[in-house]
Order: structure tokens, then sequence, then C-alpha cells
């Protein structure tokens, strides 16, 4: 298994261009502690700090004449202090009805990125982006196609999230007032590869309010593409996130291909990886696996992949997650045939791997697995 000390030795991709700027501070990249810190250096008294959090956090407000708790005379000082403007919304595609609402950002810098609320019956779902563009070149995805152009910073991970709980307390979405319930980090990047910012991300969300959103852990899924040093550092973390490994192929040759961070880490690798971290957290792991017509979707690969992760015991520790491949511009992949697919999971539930095959949403407005390129038309 490989250890932490080697993510040092990443290749070049893995970084961000030296030439990014970093955004702003926000509140939201901060402890409780260090916003009151930042409030005296501003030369305010350290609670303004709390009572501007639970605005942002818990109140969703983004107008400072709302703010009404704070002298008015303040409000300004204190926005400029804690509340930059992390990202101006360029346009929304709806989808569903107006339940898929995918909306395009730019960041401070003119750096673009996208994500993606979706309202099911009893659950809101944010997919959300941790990079401006990718840097893992996985081929079916729109994604990895663009490559990468810099991380994204904990607050603008954020900003994503309580930029749809404040359209839903607004009721703005159909079904009435609501709540972000589940956040996926599915959205553009491999959070992995963002690491820091993504696990203070995760921090600010499951905060309790008014310090963070107050979510439950275990409505957040992180996913990744198999950077082994960073899952195993992430079962140190103690925070009971769900971890999506999107395998894609349970043999190295095709995988190679597919998910070309492979070559750096193997499939036995990163299952092993995924498998110690239910074994740490007692939190099943997802396995997620784009079904790609006459490429990974024969019935002998079910069975290779049923019996790759049974070799670590049939205690419940995973999930297949089967994804239809949605198109891409320039792929030259389809979807698998419908009796493939139902072949392939027919094969992987004979073998005791439980397996579902997962409902897509906003696939007419590019909004949908491995579609999101932060386009401007």
């Amino acid at each position: 298994m490989a250890d932490s000390a080697s993510i040092t030795s990443l290749p070049l991709v893995f970084d961000e261009p030296r030439k990014a700027k970093r955004p702003p501070r926000h509140l939201a990249d901060l402890t409780p502690d260090e916003r009151a810190v930042v409030a005296k250096e501003a030369g305010l008294p350290g609670f303004r700090a709390k009572q501007l959090s639970r605005h942002y956090f818990a109140r969703f407000v983004d107008d400072p004449a709302e703010m009404t708790d704070l002298p008015v005379e303040l409000r300004s000082q204190l926005q400029a202090a804690l509340l930059p403007v992390l990202a101006t919304a360029v346009h929304t595609q709806e989808a569903d009805g107006g339940a898929t609402r995918k909306t395009l950002w730019k960041l401070h810098d003119g750096a673009l990125v996208e994500s993606v609320l979706m309202r099911y019956p009893g659950r809101v779902t944010m997919c959300v982006s941790s990079q401006a563009g990718c840097g893992m070149a996985c081929p079916f995805c729109a994604t990895g196609q663009a490559g990468l152009q810099r991380n994204m910073s904990t607050g603008e991970i954020v900003e994503q999230v309580v930029a749809g709980a404040r359209l839903l307390a607004r009721n703005q979405v159909p079904g009435g007032p609501g709540r972000v319930s589940n956040v996926v980090f599915m959205g553009m990047g491999e959070p992995m590869a963002n690491y820091n910012a993504v696990m203070g991300a995760v921090r600010r969300m499951v905060d309790p309010t008014p310090d963070g959103l107050g979510m439950s852990a275990r409505g957040i899924t992180v996913s990744t593409v198999g950077l082994v040093p960073r899952m195993l550092q992430l079962a140190d973390e103690h925070i009971p996130v769900t971890l999506a490994l999107s395998l894609h192929a349970p043999d190295d040759d095709l995988r190679n291909e597919l998910v070309p961070i492979n070559t750096r880490w193997s499939v036995r690798e990163a299952v092993e990886a995924a498998w110690n971290y239910a074994r740490v957290t007692r939190r099943r792991v997802s396995i997620e696996y784009a079904m790609i017509k006459d490429i990974n979707d024969q019935g002998w690969r079910a069975d290779m992949l049923a019996d790759v992760l049974r070799s670590y015991g049939d205690w419940g520790w995973v999930h297949v997650n089967l994804i239809p491949l949605n198109p891409t511009p320039g792929s030259k992949w389809t979807a698998s045939r419908p009796e493939d697919e139902r072949e392939f999971v027919r094969r992987l539930i004979d073998k005791g791997v439980p397996t579902t095959v997962r409902d897509t949403r906003g696939r007419e407005i590019d909004g949908a697995c491995g579609q999101l390129a932060a386009g401007q038309a």
C-alpha cells in the first residue's frame, strides 16, 4: 500500500499553475476563533464575527442592509473584511421542471466553474466543484479534457452550497422552502488533489450553526479517482463522510486508459485504500462505474469487479453505483446497451455485491456526471 509521504512526488499536472492568484479571504476559510481575530484586526469587536457568521451560515443573507443587528456604519467594513464576493453567477439552466438547476460561476480571477442543485422528494443534493478544470485527464469526462486551471479555496467551495441554500430558503426552487441535505464532491475537479481546501469546506459544512452549516457528515460524499495517499489520510480525519471511488474498470490494462492515474496507483491499491476507509470508519464505500458500450460493460468484467471487491470480505463494506455514460462533445464512446447494463447488474448481485444504477439528472443541460465543462454557450 502506498504511504502518505508519496503524495509529494505527484506529477506536476496535479499542481495548479504558479500564476494562480489566491481568492480573497472569506469567513468560510476561517475557524470561528480566526474570524474573531480578523474582526479585531479591522478594529471591530470580535463578537461581530459571530453575528456575521449567523447571517451567512444560518440566515443566508447576502445584502448588508438585511443585517439589522449590526450597526449601519460597520456593515460595509465587516463585509469587506470577512464577506468579499467570491463568485458571480453568469447564467443558470434548469431541467426537471426547475428541480435541477445548473449554475455557471465566474470566480474573482475570471475562472469558470459549475455547480448543480438537484431536488428530490425528501432531500436536496448540491453537486459542487473543487477545482477550476481537472488535471486527471479521464477521456470520457468533459472536465478532465479541459485540463486544470487552478484549485478552489475553501470559501469558494462552501459558497456553492450556501448559494443553493439561499435559493431554497427564499422559495426559489419548486417544491417550497427547504434546505440542502446532501453535498457531493462530484463536480469539476479531483477533490483529493485539493485536499486541504476540500477538508476545510467539509468542516464548515458540518460545524454547528452559526459557525457552519450544521450538516450531517453522513450526507456528504467525497469522490476520487484513486489518489491513494489522500484516501488513507481521509480515513484518519474522523469525519464520517461517504467515500466514493471512481473505478470504471476492474483491471489495470483498461483502467490505465480510462483513468490515467491508475498508472500511479493500481486497481488493487485504490480498492485496498477504499476498503481501509470502510474498515476504519465503518462507513460503506461507493464504487462509481461509468457504463461504456463495448468498453467496460462485458459480463466477465462484472464478475472480475465482484471478485476484486469481495476479496476484502463480504461484510457489506461496499456498494457499486453504475452510471450510464453521459454524452460529451467529441467523445468516441456511448452508454451501454440496456440489456448489457441489466446483465452487468445481475452478475454483480448474484455474487453478493449491492448494486444500483444512478438516476441521472440534468443530462439535457450538460449537468450530469462527467458533463460539467464550464461553457458559456
